[in-house]
């Protein structure tokens, strides 16, 4: 199926300078459905791969079921459609939930999951842009994806092209310094087309982020950025289906949405807890896991 197809039946609705895409009741239960679904996989692959990342992945379920399902505009039959939504995933060591939905929207078979980590596999540690079609640019260094996003978005300007750029960030990697010049240069050229998430879900690998290096707030560093801030419930799919709406009608800068997300979502042994950012699961615990998991199944 073309997503970019399927994208054009969207109901919108403007009112009082606010864009909603309203989800019927049965397009919100297919994407809570497929978020579920993505999480349930994350706790597969993780476990057969022996290592990588499970909090951030399983808390951004919800997020990716909404973008790759709802709000991009792409094509997985041709994943280099020039048209296609440009999305970057700058904290690219939770790509297992990203993997997982590209597999449910067509881009590859679903049983290729199974692969991630392993040798010779497309399904990299950290995503790999020249390994997998359909993955903008290679990340692991945390601090590059808004930069890298940038640039997209004005080289998207100056061909005057009609795709949007959507940059995925952790809330540990604004600790590093490649982000705000790439937010300071975004907001100099106004980059409209340019909409960043930030997964706020409070961990990072060593502890607590305000633990580690306060972050205060940042929603007013970013309008200081001159940034049009949205802040949302990251498991909120229609919260996250309006925000992007939003986004598009904010013409005069870049948008970032900060989406509070609980790491772990779904797994009770595992949610707020900062010590499983990089540790997968092993077969007692993704057994507990799929069990809590398979309860939400509609």
């Amino acid at each position: 199926m073309s997503w970019k197809k399927a994208r054009t039946t969207t109901k919108w609705v403007l009112k009082a300078g606010t864009a909603f895409s309203m989800l019927t009741a049965d397009e919100l239960k297919k994407l809570e459905s497929k978020a579920n679904f993505i999480r349930q996989d994350i706790i597969k692959m993780l476990l057969e791969a022996g290592s990588g990342h499970s909090a951030g992945a399983l808390g951004m379920a919800d997020v990716f079921a909404a973008l790759y399902f709802h709000i991009l505009n792409h094509d997985p039959k041709n994943p280099n459609w020039s048209e296609r939504d440009r999305l970057i995933l700058s904290n690219g060591h939770i790509c297992p939930v990203r993997y997982a939905a590209m597999a449910h929207a067509g881009y590859f078979p679903v049983s290729e999951l199974k692969t991630l980590r392993k040798l010779g596999s497309r399904l990299q540690g950290h995503p790999h842009r020249t390994s997998l079609p359909g993955v903008e640019t290679t990340s692991g260094p945390l601090g590059s994806g808004l930069s890298q996003a940038t640039g997209l978005a004005l080289a998207g300007r100056i061909d005057k092209a009609s795709w949007q750029v959507v940059c995925l960030m952790s809330d540990g990697e604004q600790d590093e310094g490649n982000t705000w010049e790439g937010a300071m240069l975004a907001g100099k050229y106004k980059l409209h087309n340019l909409t960043a998430l930030l997964d706020r879900n409070n961990i990072q690998i060593d502890g607590f982020t305000e633990d580690v290096m306060p972050l205060n707030d940042l929603k007013a560093k970013y309008e200081a950025f001159n940034w049009h801030v949205i802040e949302i419930d990251g498991h909120n799919i229609q919260e996250i289906v309006n925000a992007f709406a939003k986004a598009k009608t904010i013409l005069d800068k870049p948008t970032i949405i900060i989406a509070n997300t609980i790491p772990g979502k779904g797994v009770s042994f595992m949610e707020n807890k900062y010590e499983w950012h990089g540790k997968p699961p092993n077969k007692e615990e993704a057994e507990k896991a799929l069990e809590e998991l398979r309860k939400y199944d509609k």
